[in-house]
Parts: C-alpha cells; sequence; structure tokens
C-alpha cells in the first residue's frame, strides 16, 4: 500500500498475518490520539521498534481552488498497537496519546483488522462506517477479495462489503457486486 510520507500502515510487514504473535510478553491495544496526532503518534512507535497498525485511506480533498491528494486516518484518534507493558509505558512518554484501551479478544481484532487491510489494499474506495447495522453476513467468493467476510448494506442506493472491527464499534465499507458474495451463517 501506498503511504504518507516516512508512515507505512503497517510496522513491522508481518504483524497482521500473526507471525508475530509468538511473542507472548506483547499484547495488543487500541490506543486513542490527540487531535490529528495519529501520523505523528504511529511514526514515533516506529521509531521506538514498537509494531502498531495505523489504517489509513487515500482522499482528494480541496483546498482554495487546488485538489490535495492525502492518505488520512481510517478511524481518526486511533493506532492499534502490539505492545509489552514496558513498550506501553515506554510509547506514553510522546505525549500523543491520551488513552490505552487493552483488547480482551486479541485474535478477533487481528483478523479484523488483517481483512480491513485487506480492504484498503484492493484500491477499491472505502468509506468509513461509524454505525454497524443488522444485515446479512457474507463471504466474498473470488477475486482479490476472496475470503473476506463481512456484513452487507445499503448506502445511497449501492450494496456495500461491511468489515468491522468489532472492538471499535467501526468498520469500513466498500461497493461490490453482489454475484461475488455468498452467505454464510
Amino acid at each position: 500500500m501506498a503511504s504518507s510520507h516516512n508512515c507505512p500502515a503497517v510496522y513491522p510487514g508481518g504483524l497482521l498475518d500473526g507471525s508475530l504473535h509468538d511473542e507472548c510478553d506483547r499484547q495488543w491495544w487500541a490506543y486513542y490520539t490527540k487531535a490529528r496526532q495519529e501520523k505523528s503518534s504511529a511514526e514515533d512507535l516506529r521509531a521506538m521498534s514498537i509494531p502498531r497498525y495505523l489504517p489509513l485511506i487515500h482522499r482528494s480533498v480541496l483546498y482554495g481552488r487546488s485538489r490535495v491528494h492525502r492518505w488520512i486516518p481510517l478511524f481518526p484518534g486511533y493506532v492499534f498497537v502490539f505492545a509489552s507493558e514496558d513498550e506501553r509505558v515506554q510509547s506514553l512518554t510522546t505525549n500523543r496519546v491520551t488513552t490505552t484501551l487493552r483488547v480482551m479478544q486479541p485474535d478477533r481484532l487481528r483478523q479484523d483488522l488483517l481483512q480491513l487491510q485487506r480492504l484498503i489494499e484492493s484500491g477499491e474506495p472505502v468509506t468509513a462506517e461509524d454505525r454497524l447495522e443488522e444485515g446479512d453476513r457474507v463471504r466474498v467468493r473470488s477475486g482479490a477479495l476472496a475470503g473476506i467476510e463481512g456484513l452487507v448494506l445499503q448506502r445511497r442506493g449501492q450494496r456495500r462489503l461491511l468489515v468491522s472491527v468489532d472492538f471499535l464499534q467501526k468498520g469500513a465499507s466498500i461497493a461490490i457486486d453482489q454475484d461475488l458474495l455468498e452467505v454464510i451463517s
């Protein structure tokens, strides 16, 4: 995935695939940062060699008469961190984090984040979703997103696949062709 300046979304690269999870002294945390400090916080964590994930999406913003292309946080204020207690305490010295939330279902969060990353990497326009609604639970049968599970939503007359991060009660959605989906129970 392209990134904003020197701030890759995932550090280190294998974080979401589970290869680092044998390190039993580390656990998942959701950090809530000060306003507009997500990228700086993520960069500080990378400089400290603390694994983290900051989901970024591409947006085109109009400033006056100029259009600027930027990578912005999908979930404003949140950075997902895989840290030991010592690393968590060390990361608080940056003075960019206001709250740390311990993740009680780390495998579920990692799976949600992995699916979210695949959605972002698909290149399709991604929309942040704050309201999780009930809908059919589906799996993508084929194509670049094969295997991703989520809910079907209808937004502005368009069928969308919602991939959620249950821990935050937030998610992201993309437009999807119904023929690519199969209902799961």
